[in-house]
C-alpha cells in the first residue's frame, strides 16, 4: 500500500509541474521570439559597379529600366576660310596674254591688209568690213579708215613697225585713254560709297557683283553687299558665297521681296558698320519690260534717301554686240550710267564694242572680264588692250 502511495505522489508532483510550465508558456503578454535575419548575400565586385535599375545577367528574372538616349552631339559649323585677294593694280597687264590670244586675230587681220603693194580702194573695204565684224561701230569704223588712209599717204613708206604704230594711234584715239575710269568708291566721312550694278540677265551682273567685292577688298577696303536681286533664287545664294570667301557681309531679303527695301538696308548696315564701300547686286532685268525698269529707278532713288550712289555700273557681255549696245542705251534713260563692266573680253574677237559703247553713251568702260577666275576682273588698260589686239 505504502508503495502505491508513493508512486501516486510522484505522479501528482509531476502532472502539477507540467501544469504550472504550461501555464508560464501561455502566459499574456509574452513577447515573441524575433525572427531570425537570414545571412546577407555576399555581393559580386561586378555587381556592385552596375548602376541601380540596370537590368543584371540574363536569367536573372529582375524588372529591367532603359537609361535615357544619348543626344547626339550637334553638327560642328564649318566657318569658311576667308582668302586674301591679291590687289586690283596691275591685273590687266598680268592676264594680258589671255586676252591677245582672242583679240589678236583683228590686229594681225589689219596689218596684213594695210601690209599689201597696193592699197586701193577695195582694199580699204576690207580694212572697213573687218572693224565693223569686231563690233567697232560704222562711225568710228569711218573716221580710223579716213585718217589712216590720209596719213598712209603722207607717209609714203609703209614698213611694218610704221603701220603698226599707225594702226594703234588711231585705234587708242578712238577709246580714249585720257577718260577717267577711276571707280567712284571713295568714303563721304562717315558714309560708305554706293556702288549699283545694273545689266540684263545672263551678262554675269552677280559674278562681277562678287569679283568687284573681292577687288576692292584686296585693295584694303572693306565691304557690304546688298543682294537686291530679289527674283532669281540662286542669285543671293551666290553672292553669299561670294561674300564669305572674303569676308564681306552679305544683307539678303526673302525671295520675291521688294529689292528696294533690301538695297535701303544694305546702305543702313555699311552706315553702321562705317565700312567704305556698299555695293547693290540688282536683278537682270529684261530691257523689254518697262515696269521692272521702272522699279530699277525706285531702288536708285530709296538708296537716296540714305546715302549717295556713287557708281552705277553697266555690266555688259562682250560678245552680244550690238544687242548690247540697245540694252546699254535704255539702263542709261533709267540711271545715270557712270561705268561700264565688260564681261567675256577674253572669249570673243569684237574687242571693237569697247570703242561704240563708249561712243554712244559717253562714259568709259571700267572692268573688264578676262576670264571665269575669281581673280579676273580688272580695271580696264586702254594701252594694255590695245598692245594686246596688236599682239608683240
Amino acid at each position: 500500500m505504502d508503495g502505491y502511495l508513493g508512486v501516486i505522489v510522484i505522479v501528482a508532483v509531476v502532472a502539477l509541474l507540467a501544469a504550472g510550465g504550461l501555464l508560464l508558456y501561455f502566459k499574456p503578454g509574452r513577447k515573441a521570439a524575433p525572427p531570425v535575419k537570414p545571412p546577407e548575400k555576399p555581393v559580386l565586385p561586378e555587381q556592385e559597379e552596375r548602376p541601380a535599375g540596370v537590368a543584371g545577367e540574363e536569367g536573372e528574372g529582375a524588372t529591367t529600366t532603359l537609361p535615357p538616349p544619348v543626344k547626339p552631339a550637334e553638327p560642328a559649323v564649318v566657318t569658311p576660310e576667308i582668302e586674301v585677294p591679291p590687289p586690283s593694280a596691275g591685273r590687266m597687264v598680268r592676264l594680258r596674254s589671255r586676252l591677245a590670244r582672242s583679240q589678236s586675230a583683228l590686229g594681225r587681220g589689219l596689218l596684213e591688209l594695210l601690209s599689201r603693194d597696193r592699197l586701193d580702194d577695195d582694199v580699204w573695204d576690207e580694212v572697213e568690213e573687218k572693224l565693223i565684224t569686231a563690233d567697232v561701230g560704222v562711225a568710228p569704223t569711218r573716221v580710223i579708215v579716213d585718217d589712216l588712209r590720209t596719213k598712209v599717204k603722207v607717209l609714203g613708206s609703209r614698213t611694218p613697225e610704221e603701220l603698226r604704230g599707225l594702226l594703234r594711234e588711231e585705234l587708242l584715239a578712238q577709246i580714249d585713254p585720257d577718260l577717267d575710269r577711276t571707280l567712284r568708291i571713295q568714303k563721304h566721312g562717315e558714309r560708305p560709297a554706293v556702288a549699283l550694278v545694273v545689266g540684263v540677265n545672263g551678262t554675269g551682273k552677280t559674278t562681277t557683283t562678287g569679283k568687284l567685292a573681292r577687288s576692292l577688298v584686296g585693295d584694303g577696303k572693306k565691304v557690304v553687299l546688298g543682294a537686291a536681286d530679289t527674283f532669281r533664287a540662286a542669285a543671293a545664294d551666290q553672292l553669299q558665297t561670294w561674300g564669305e570667301r572674303v569676308g564681306a557681309d552679305v544683307v539678303r531679303g526673302p525671295e520675291g521681296g521688294d529689292p528696294a527695301s533690301v538695297a535701303f538696308d544694305a546702305v543702313a548696315k555699311g552706315i553702321e558698320e562705317k565700312v567704305d564701300v556698299v555695293i547693290v547686286d540688282t536683278a537682270g532685268r529684261l530691257h523689254t519690260k518697262t515696269g521692272l525698269m521702272d522699279e530699277l529707278g525706285k531702288v536708285k532713288r530709296v538708296i537716296e534717301k540714305k546715302a549717295t550712289v556713287d557708281e552705277v555700273l553697266l555690266v555688259l557681255d562682250a560678245t552680244t554686240g550690238q544687242n548690247g549696245m540697245r540694252q546699254a542705251q535704255v539702263f542709261a534713260e533709267v540711271v545715270n550710267i557712270t561705268g561700264i563692266a565688260l564681261t567675256k573680253l577674253d572669249g570673243t574677237a569684237k574687242g571693237g564694242i569697247v570703242i561704240s559703247v563708249q561712243r554712244e553713251l559717253g562714259v568709259p568702260v571700267k572692268l573688264a572680264g578676262l576670264g571665269e577666275g575669281p581673280d579676273d576682273l580688272a580695271p580696264f588698260d586702254p594701252e594694255v588692250f590695245v598692245d594686246a589686239i596688236l599682239g608683240e
